[in-house]
């Protein structure tokens, strides 16, 4: 029964065109393929990853948030007070005004420190600026060496300057070593942040995070195991061509420095909409989508392919969508670059939030109102 099953998932006429099976990738003749084994490495690369991310966080990350000037403020925590705390976990961390008037009722408490008390206990569960800093520095450090590193595997290549090359002998490309180790570490990358998500900053767009992530690692994973590579490499260097800047943008952000935050946030903008509105969907996604069609019969693999293609996309239109929001700041009257996906501690009481606000000037330099620009939203 189960042979019966593995035979169907694995039938050559699934994964490739007419005329080509999973014998062309049985090595021979000098050339290597990857193989479905190969991906098992993936998973001590993310392992280590999740290490070497520790040990960079407290040798590097951390030294360098003290040199930038990243420090936390000192939290007021929420007083003891089951019942608030029981309406916290179980119903809303933001109450309605008539909720809040029937807790004060409860509690024996005014409605200003029924809504101060959850003031300050949501800003008990929000991440430090520490933290935060920490994690944007590594990302930008392991994105930033993966698209130089990708772009120095692919300057070269001949489907780097035209796409259409990607499928030249297909199935029949021999894996370079070069190939081999993009993939893996990008990869083990990605899975990484899988096992690391329930300890990571959470945004609002967390579900498409997770989605993105999925989708990401599957279209890997599959690239490598039908000989993809070529556009497979190509994918990821466009992702990684943008990733770098918008993680350095938070870096200055949390650091104060509002002005160099601006201007690497509108460097990850252009980026962003050249690669992943242009390039990918107009030249990649093209290639592997409606070229291919003048090549072979279509087949489940190549709707497969294109469909988590498809994903991704629509996921880059929705963050396109955050990135115009953001970019408003930039208009004449606003100084200010905000993350629409962030959320930021609330003033303990609302005098401290008006007092705080002539403070909210743009500069290069230390934040004075304890806020920063990219981090203003609530999460929900």
């Amino acid at each position: 029964m189960l042979s019966r099953l593995n035979e169907m998932i694995w039938a050559d006429w699934l994964w490739f065109p007419e005329g080509h099976t999973w014998a062309d990738l049985e090595d021979g003749d000098g050339k290597v393929y990857p193989k479905p084994f190969d991906l098992w490495a993936t998973i001590p690369i993310a392992l280590c990853f999740l290490v070497v991310r520790q040990v960079f966080e407290r040798i590097v990350a951390t030294p360098l948030a003290s040199l930038l000037g990243v420090h936390d403020s000192k939290r007021v925590y929420a007083p003891a007070n089951p019942i608030l705390e029981a309406y916290f976990l179980s119903s809303s961390k933001e109450p309605s005004q008539s909720s809040v008037v029937g807790l004060s009722k409860q509690t024996d408490l005014s409605v200003r420190q029924v809504e101060r008390w959850f003031r300050q206990r949501r800003n008990q569960d929000r991440p430090s600026k520490l933290k935060k800093f920490r994690e944007a520095s590594w990302r930008f450090t392991f994105y930033l060496l993966a698209f130089f590193a990708g772009l120095a595997v692919l300057i070269d290549k001949p489907w780097f300057h035209d796409v259409k090359k990607m499928w030249k002998d297909f199935p029949k490309m021999s894996l370079l070593p070069s190939q081999y180790w993009y993939y893996m570490i990008e990869l083990g990358f990605y899975i990484s942040l899988i096992f690391s998500v329930a300890t990571d900053v959470k945004r609002k767009d967390f579900k498409e995070q997770i989605v993105h992530h999925i989708a990401t690692i599957v279209l890997i994973s599959f690239s490598w195991l039908v000989n993809y590579i070529r556009g497979g490499t190509l994918i990821m260097l466009v992702h990684d061509a943008a990733d770098y800047l918008m993680e350095s943008a938070k870096m200055f952000n949390y650091a104060g420095w509002r002005r160099t935050c601006n201007f690497m946030f509108t460097m990850f903008a252009a980026m962003f909409f050249i690669t992943r509105l242009i390039i990918l969907p107009f030249w990649i996604i093209h290639a592997t989508m409606i070229y291919p069609l003048s090549l072979y019969p279509t087949f489940f693999g190549y709707y497969f392919f294109n469909g988590l293609m498809l994903v991704l996309q629509a996921l880059h239109i929705f963050w396109a969508c955050l990135i115009l929001r953001v970019a408003i700041k930039f208009l004449p009257g606003n100084n200010i670059v905000e993350d629409e996906r962030s959320d930021r501690e609330e003033p303990e009481s609302e005098d401290e939030g008006e007092a705080q606000e002539p403070n909210a000037k743009a500069q290069n330099g230390h934040v004075q109102n304890g806020h920063t620009p990219l981090n203003n939203n609530k999460t929900h």
